[in-house]
């Protein structure tokens, strides 16, 4: 009862007191807790024909053009792309800064051991003389423990906004991935292009020749002008450098392949030519809703939003004061020899309290560049929906637009096919020579020409319209009150679910 009645009427009430005026005086200037801005919750994809495509993509969503050759290069280039290695790195990075976060947080205990020769000065305060010695040994061991009250949540909130960056890094990372992914499928499409070009540019180069064989034999019999024979070997000369130019964009298109495999082109898979797989066109069910869960950028975008509102958090929590308390217990003896008698022992206990009373506008500044850092993120954030939006639509309508005119390509290749069979009739029944069947097959071949390259875009339009739905990821995004916490926490261990390919 003595030392309570003591503790009420003494200094310790009287610092109580001191404190709680100091922390009312103090809460006089602290700004109000922030929340969320508004932010978009869904992508306007209004008026888009919707519900054609079977799902959204699939996580290997390469893998339903059912090709061994592009599998092969995908698995390569997710094992050696520098690209993915760095982004990974990022992620890696993120990790340990939640460890470095962690680590400040809490009780922290740490030891001591430590021996000192010292000589006192003859002409010091306290002269040897007096003390019947100059030299001494001085031995000191102990433990210190020290314990910071998180009370305004300023380590809870950096730990938090940690976790977010990790979140953003892993989405990031996703994205990378993604992106390589779809480099490598229309590459390696293009290459399969070329290939068929390539087939049908030397068909074109063989026609062009009969007709310059024939063109040569008309002059020299004197039958046609010798401006027709120089006409025809221009025409033979266009079409070789046609085919000239289709070889080199198909070994352009290897040497890429190596590149974003991460291997010199002789270490890539042999590649067989094949013909180009179909597409599909269309957007899956609600793509305007679900898009934001489905698009890494825009997961990313949202996972910057909560670090720098967390970060706004932590930047008002040091408006509040710090209090922590310390404790040591040890040994100190300036005789080594009794260091570890029980008179040596030493103990010491310090509550302590910090407060900001005047630091010249500081707290403010950092208090503003965070809520400036927020607004930031909440323009990339809706820019990033908005871009999301555009990107989806510009696939979408591109490839409806394609496809109409790969239509239109059909009928006229069916109507070329028709006119060579009609030539080929005429020539035998002997109505007309064999230039019109050549010049009939020169049409066909620039038509089946048009028709791959056509193909070829809509299967490069169907990529990227994959890409632009988020290619198979899937991601567990932030709570939308500032207050609540993500539903699934960060995996330290590995890579999170559906987000790394």
């Amino acid at each position: 009862m003595t030392s309570l009645r003591s503790f009420r009427h003494g200094p310790g009430r009287r610092a109580l007191l001191a404190c709680a005026v100091a922390i009312a005086v103090a809460g006089c200037s602290i700004p109000a807790k922030l929340n969320r801005p508004p932010i978009r919750d869904d992508v306007p994809l209004a008026g888009l024909d919707t519900g054609q495509r079977a799902g959204w993509p699939d996580t290997a969503w390469w893998k339903s053009y059912n090709d061994p050759q592009l599998n092969e290069l995908v698995e390569l280039a997710m094992q050696g792309s520098p690209d993915l290695q760095q982004a990974r790195s990022r992620v890696d990075s993120a990790q340990q800064s939640i460890r470095a976060a962690t680590a400040q947080a809490g009780l922290s205990v740490s030891g001591s051991a430590q021996v000192e020769r010292q000589r006192l000065s003859e002409t010091g305060l306290i002269p040897p003389k007096f003390l019947g010695f100059t030299w001494y040994n001085q031995g000191d061991l102990g433990v210190q423990a020290q314990y910071d009250f998180d009370f305004w949540g300023k380590k809870r909130n950096t730990i938090e906004g940690a976790v977010d960056q990790a979140h953003a890094a892993e989405a990031q990372s996703s994205a990378a991935a993604l992106a390589i992914q779809t480099n490598v499928a229309d590459t390696y499409f293009g290459w399969l292009a070329d290939q068929s070009r390539i087939t049908l540019a030397r068909q074109a180069v063989q026609t062009a020749e009969q007709l310059e064989q024939i063109a040569a034999l008309r002059v020299k019999q004197g039958v046609d002008r010798p401006d027709t024979l120089l006409s025809a070997r221009a025409q033979t000369a266009s079409a070789r450098q046609t085919l000239v130019a289709i070889e080199s964009s198909a070994r352009i298109r290897q040497a890429a392949l190596a590149s974003l495999c991460g291997v010199s082109p002789a270490q890539l898979p042999t590649l067989q030519p094949r013909p180009l797989p179909a597409v599909t066109t269309g957007l899956p069910d609600n793509v305007g809703v679900d898009l934001i869960a489905r698009r890494p950028d825009i997961a990313a975008s949202l996972w910057q939003v909560e670090a720098a509102l967390r970060q706004t958090d932590v930047a008002r929590a040091q408006f509040y004061p710090d209090i922590s308390i310390s404790a040591m217990a040890g040994l100190s003896s300036i005789d080594l020899d009794k260091m570890f008698n029980a008179g040596s022992r030493v103990f010491s206990l310090a509550p302590a309290l910090h407060l900001p009373i005047f630091t010249g506008g500081l707290l403010e500044a950092n208090y503003g560049v965070s809520k400036a850092q927020l607004d930031a993120a909440v323009a990339q954030y809706n820019s990033t929906v908005l871009s999301a939006a555009r990107d989806v639509a510009t696939q979408s309508l591109t490839a409806d637009q394609i496809e109409g005119r790969r239509k239109e390509q059909a009928r006229e290749i069916a109507a070329n096919q028709q006119l060579l069979a009609t030539a080929q009739s005429r020539v035998q029944r002997g109505v007309t020579d064999r230039r019109e069947t050549l010049g009939a097959q020169v049409q066909l071949l620039q038509q089946q020409d048009n028709d791959v390259s056509l193909q070829a875009q809509a299967l490069s339009t169907d990529i990227s319209l994959i890409k632009a739905l988020g290619g198979g990821y899937r991601a567990s995004l932030p709570a939308q009150a500032s207050s609540d916490r993500p539903s699934s926490p960060l995996n330290l261990s590995g890579d999170a679910p559906n987000e790394r390919h």
